[in-house]
């Protein structure tokens, strides 16, 4: 056996008592406080533990007693401490943010050390945190003596905004839209709906998982709701094997589950069969497992299960894939917010935000399993039953992966289609794409006359024409369809939603 030293000084507290680690020869070893390389010891008769001399007794009680003096005098100046699995003396937290699971599982961590790094942060690493589903970012930043701390907490999407509404954290992370009545009670803090506060980081599918032998390959959103609300009870109801149907659900607090209860059980209540996780891993596993089991996750939980495609009244079945979920044309399609107060005190806040949602964020996004909005060409399939002039039309031309959206009965853009507008004027930059190339094709839902609707999917369509303009783009083509080609269910409030939007084309 060797033994090894920390040599982290005026951070870990093993380095500043010289404690020893016995390690067995030929092995990498780590301080298992502060995680950096242990190094070898030059003499270590005078360190064996039973053999210590008392300079290096009253060393480490001196060391002890500046580092207590020290720590006392800086304490009003560092913004938090950490647990013991930490293992960290101390390190100043710059930022918090608190709220989503399906975010903060891996996606908000990533993003923290991309953050850090781009900050000019060293020594980047995520480390658990004093809890279960918390994590804490550490990297030490330009001529700090401590790390700077990025903690995670994250407990599902409603405790984003009652930590926000307790200070205890800067960033709330939601996988669902803010509800009116928590916007009420962060009005202190600004209107959370507007640009300013609400920021969608990125895109992600509910997917609708069943075990990989599972028969069953698509369902509507009313067989969806049956089996989840108890109504239908085996698979031979729906053409499968035989078999109960066993339901596995996230739980109350996650942003996931409450997508999916709006979008998919309505008023229906939940079965109380349902097993309940508040982990998207454990989820996904448990119907891995269970040849019998169904269940519904973020697309980047999916793993071992298989993922069904989804239809809605009056639209083909849909998988959740890249462009579907892009252009958010998949039914169980949905947002990723980040929510700050309109003005934050941390200036931390506003440039993770910005970081977050720029070209390099949205790598990131991608990179860890869910839908960036960085914009793509793709070749799309039309449908037969499309109109002949939407087909002449896309015929030579690639679709964009977004779509303009916009509120109910109004040519008023969403917050997500203000800031898609540069990405899309970039990527035509960036292909040196003449504005004569651009297609833009409007539509709206079935509410009104279809003379009504028509005009108003043509007026949609011309506000973005004009808002490319403004940019130095001409579209070549603007056309209005109505309520035609519809790629969600009128009867909801969510599927007209998704039918109100431009789609934007490139000619080859």
């Amino acid at each position: 056996m060797l033994q090894r030293i920390c040599t982290n000084f005026g951070v870990c507290v093993a380095a500043e008592r010289r404690e020893v680690f016995p390690v067995k020869e030929g092995t990498e070893s780590y301080c298992p406080l502060c995680q950096k390389v242990l190094s070898d010891v030059v003499d270590p008769d005078t360190l064996v533990p039973e053999k210590k001399t008392n300079w290096v007794r009253y060393g480490a009680i001196a060391a002890t007693l500046i580092l207590l003096l020290v720590g006392f005098a800086a304490a009003k100046s560092l913004l938090g401490r950490h647990g013991d699995k930490s293992g960290l003396v101390k390190h100043n937290v710059i930022l918090r943010l608190a709220g989503s699971n399906t975010i903060g599982e891996s996606l908000a961590p990533a993003m923290a050390e991309a953050f850090l790094k781009d900050q000019g942060a060293t020594e980047v690493r995520t480390l658990p945190g004093a809890a279960a589903q918390e994590k804490i970012v550490l990297g030490m930043m330009p001529g700090e003596q401590v790390p700077s701390a990025i903690e995670i907490a994250a407990h599902g999407s409603a405790t984003a905004f009652t930590t926000l509404a307790s200070s205890g954290c800067d960033i709330g992370m939601a996988s669902r839209r803010i509800k009116t009545d928590e916007a009420e009670k962060l009005s202190s803090l600004g209107n959370m709906t507007s640009v300013s506060s609400e920021h969608i980081v990125g895109l992600d599918g509910i997917a609708v998982i069943v075990n990989a032998s599972n028969k069953v390959g698509a369902l509507g959103k009313d067989q969806i709701m049956r089996i989840f609300s108890g109504e239908i009870t085996d698979w031979a109801q729906l053409g499968g094997v035989p078999g109960g149907i066993s339901i596995y659900a996230r739980d109350d607090k996650s942003g996931t589950y409450d997508t999916f209860k709006n979008l998919v059980l309505g008023a229906k209540p939940l079965s109380g069969t349902a097993r309940r996780f508040e982990d998207s891993n454990a989820l996904s596993d448990a119907v891995s497992a269970d040849p019998n089991a169904i269940g519904f996750i973020g697309l980047p939980f999916v793993h071992s299960a298989k993922a069904i495609a989804v239809s809605e009244k009056g639209t083909g079945a849909l998988q959740p894939t890249r462009l579907t979920v892009a252009t958010e044309d998949y039914s169980l399609s949905r947002r990723l917010y980040l929510y700050t107060p309109a003005n934050p005190n941390n200036a931390y806040a506003r440039k993770f935000i910005e970081f977050a949602i720029s070209r390099q964020g949205q790598d990131v996004v991608a990179s860890n399993g869910f839908i960036a909005q960085n914009v793509d060409m793709t070749s799309v399939a039309v449908s037969a039953h499309a109109p002949e002039e939407y087909r002449q039309l896309t015929r030579n031309a690639e679709r964009l992966s977004l779509n303009f959206r916009f509120q109910p009965g109004a040519s008023v853009k969403d917050n997500k289609a203000q800031v898609d507008l540069d990405r899309v004027v970039a990527l035509i930059a960036d292909h040196k794409q003449a504005g004569e190339k651009v297609v833009l094709i409007g539509f709206a839902d079935s509410t009104g006359s279809a003379s009504a609707n028509k005009a108003l999917s043509l007026n949609r369509a011309q506000l973005i024409e004009s808002e490319f303009i403004q940019r130095g783009i001409k579209p070549a083509t603007v056309r209005g369809f109505g309520a035609e080609l519809p790629v969600a269910s009128n009867e909801t409030p969510e599927g007209r939603e998704k039918n109100r939007r431009v789609e934007i084309w490139l000619e080859k």
